[in-house]
């Protein structure tokens, strides 16, 4: 069945790691009667989390997908995110593409990082947001604290739709406040429930409750205000209407009681999210580049012309890849060709599947407002945008954070370097935030991705996925070598071995250049002390002698060398010979320069609440930091430091614990200094031990 625009509900369920997502979609899809069980996470039943990585830790690692319909009105998109702070990515991009942004609480943790960054974001994309507090079975759970911290974290109107009878083990039921009634639940977690009154001791609460509820709706429609000001009685009908307007204009944010293990509470959040929740029709038409660069408008339009974005990438080695798409406007079906216009190229479009946790559903067609899935696009990725072949629009894709994490990683069977590389270009398919590439200065393999656990997930795909495992360790500093004095000196290559001999004799000069100056090489040969085609070979013995290091092995930056006289012989003398005497002459100088250490300095923003603003410049002072100064921006502090990159190679776990999780950081290579003595000491003796081992 396919429905119209106005029936759909696009719905991410959002929030801190724990929080109870996963338990709520299972207990919303059997309710519906999309699944014949109710899955549980500790389990490893979930229909959401069915990723081996998922079901081992227990964690939500990619948003997954599942649509169902509800009394056959309306048909919801579930969209079930991870909370935890490493794929924070995946789930903002997933919540960009919902029309309605739930927001799970904890009953016991109440508000937590994860739950306050998705919230912003769903403010800052405009998006209405309901709340959801979950786990209220559990031992220490308290809604009405759980609440008051919302009101207080967030600063927002809430309207109180259910209420919780019981508390901890107790929890048997709700009180549906807009229509007063109790819903007293079979307590088997089948979600079965009888109509009964509310309970009389929580009839003032109740009663109080649905005062403010009442007043919140009104105030969202003047004419309901007017009304209700007058002290007119508002229709049920008025009320349903007005709570509609409220939800979808971000007049007051609906608040849910439940759990999702117990399977209480479900049906009544389910009924406000078809009745009064955002469809793609309801949403403000999005922005996109047109013909010429020019603004356009998308509106949510089945019969309008196709623009679609590609926001999600699965990559499987057995059913290629898995391109997730929102259609924006028009209709995308199977069998036939689109553009992707944010490359200029064409693809072919075969069979559309709508995603269904783990498994899929054939459908003939998509419409403006719709998630489904293609598979074996060809040049498409996440982010890009598919149209029909006249279309114009391009969305502007997404914007991926820099990442904070890094680990040499090599091959545990010698010769799977190249399959080690094309198999985690797989992952970045669908994973954006992580990188590879080689360190030039190391020539380590150096993996990259937003925190330990992202890449130790990743490397679990890498096995799972492709059969190929690595080891990680943390990645070489790419330390430099230089010089801070002149000195001059021979360098002088003799060998004889009963032929023709090898013979060159070079006379060097070596001096310090300005930081990030290079190297530069300058030829002062005059009468020919040393022939003009052996020039070159005493430049490319140089240049190989700093690539291998003279103090410790990491390559030499910042020097100019003089070639300044010599002598040859006729009959012995070559470029190999005059390439080694450069090479010999250039070490010895160099060691009679005062030569040192350089270290990368990396030039760091570390955003912070208030209260670690002090433990967190101590601690980078402790790493031989620099702070240059705080900034202040909506609240919260952006500490900006020079840190030796030696001192934050595994800075994510450390500036997690210290903040409690609400500290997050960039950082890049600002430039080079100097490595205290003291250090630079022990690094040229681990180099020598290091050698002396190989």
């Amino acid at each position: 069945m396919t429905y119209e625009t106005t029936d759909i509900r696009n719905v991410a369920l959002v929030g801190h790691a724990g929080c109870g997502k996963t338990s709520l979609c299972e207990a919303i899809l059997f309710c519906a009667k999309a699944v014949d069980r109710l899955g549980r996470v500790d389990a490893g039943t979930t229909a959401m989390d069915f990723d081996p990585d998922e079901v081992k830790r227990n964690i939500s690692i990619s948003s997954s997908f599942f649509d169902f319909e509800w009394k056959k009105k309306k048909k919801i998109n579930l969209i079930d995110t991870p909370g935890d702070a490493d794929f924070n990515n995946d789930a903002q991009i997933s919540l960009s593409v919902a029309d309605n942004a739930v927001i799970v609480v904890d009953a016991v943790g109440g508000v937590e990082i994860q739950t306050e960054r998705m919230w912003k974001k769903a403010d800052e994309m405009g998006i209405p947001k309901v709340i959801f507090i979950s786990k209220l079975d559990r031992e220490r759970s308290d809604f009405d604290r759980v609440l008051a911290s919302i009101k207080t974290a967030f600063k927002c109107k809430v309207a109180v739709m259910t209420y919780p009878i019981g508390k901890e083990a107790s929890l048997s039921g709700v009180v549906d406040l807009f229509s007063g009634k109790a819903l007293a639940y079979a307590g088997d977690a089948s979600g079965k429930y009888d109509e009964t009154d509310a309970p009389s001791d929580l009839s003032s609460t109740i009663d109080t409750l649905r005062g403010e509820m009442i007043e919140n709706i009104a105030e969202s429609n003047d004419a309901l205000l007017e009304k209700y000001l007058e002290g007119g009685e508002i229709s049920p009908e008025e009320l349903s209407q007005g709570l509609k307007e409220g939800f979808v204009n971000g007049t007051f944010v609906p608040v849910f009681a439940g759990s999702g293990i117990k399977n209480i509470g479900a049906q009544p959040f389910i009924e406000f999210i078809t009745k009064s929740g955002a469809s793609p029709a309801d949403r403000q038409p999005v922005k996109a580049a047109g013909k010429g660069g020019a603004e356009t408008i998308v509106k949510a339009d089945p019969n309008g012309p196709l623009t679609a974005l590609v926001f999600k990438t699965i990559a499987d080695p057995y059913a290629g890849k898995l391109s997730i798409f929102r259609v924006f406007s028009g209709t995308m079906k199977a069998d036939s060709t689109v553009a992707n216009t944010t490359k200029g190229t064409k693809e072919r479009v075969g069979q559309i599947m709508y995603i269904r946790g783990k498994g899929q559903k054939p459908t003939s067609a998509v419409p403006a407002g719709d998630i489904a899935a293609v598979a074996k696009l060809k040049d498409t990725a996440t982010g890009d945008t598919l149209s029909d072949e006249s279309g114009q629009a391009v969305f502007p894709g997404f914007e991926i954070p820099p990442q904070i994490m890094f680990f040499a990683i090599k091959p545990k069977s010698k010769g799977d370097e190249d399959k080690v590389m094309s198999s985690i270009h797989r992952l970045m398919e669908e994973d954006m935030t992580l990188k590879i590439h080689r360190d030039e200065l190391t020539k380590e393999l150096v993996l990259s991705g937003m925190g330990q656990v992202h890449l130790e997930v990743m490397m679990g795909k890498l096995k799972s996925k492709f059969g190929v495992e690595v080891e990680l360790s943390t990645p070489k500093v790419p330390y430099l070598e230089t010089v801070r004095k002149k000195a001059h000196g021979q360098g002088r290559y003799k060998k004889q071995t009963g032929g023709r001999g090898q013979f060159g004799d070079t006379w060097l000069d070596i001096e310090p250049m300005p930081r990030g100056g290079g190297f530069e090489f300058v030829d002062k040969i005059v009468g020919g002390a040393v022939p003009r085609q052996y020039i070159p070979a005493c430049q490319k013995g140089i240049e190989e002698a700093m690539l291998g290091g003279v103090l410790a092995g990491y390559p030499v930056t910042d020097i100019r060398i003089s070639l300044t006289d010599g002598s040859y012989h006729s009959v012995d003398s070559s470029e190999m010979a005059f390439k080694i005497a450069a090479s010999m002459g250039f070490k010895k100088i160099f060691m009679e320069a005062s030569p040192v250490l350089l270290e990368p300095i990396m030039r760091m923003e570390v955003v912070v609440p208030e209260d670690y603003v002090g433990d967190v410049m101590g601690d980078l002072n402790s790493r031989r930091g620099r702070v240059a100064g705080v900034d202040v921006k909506d609240g919260i502090q952006i500490i900006k430091a020079l840190v030796p990159m030696a001192e934050v190679l595994t800075y994510a776990p450390d500036l997690r614990s210290i903040t409690s999780g609400r500290g997050t950081f960039t950082m890049e290579i600002d430039h080079y200094e100097e490595v205290p003595a003291l250090f630079a000491e022990k690094i040229v003796q681990a180099a020598q031990k290091e050698k002396e081992e190989s």
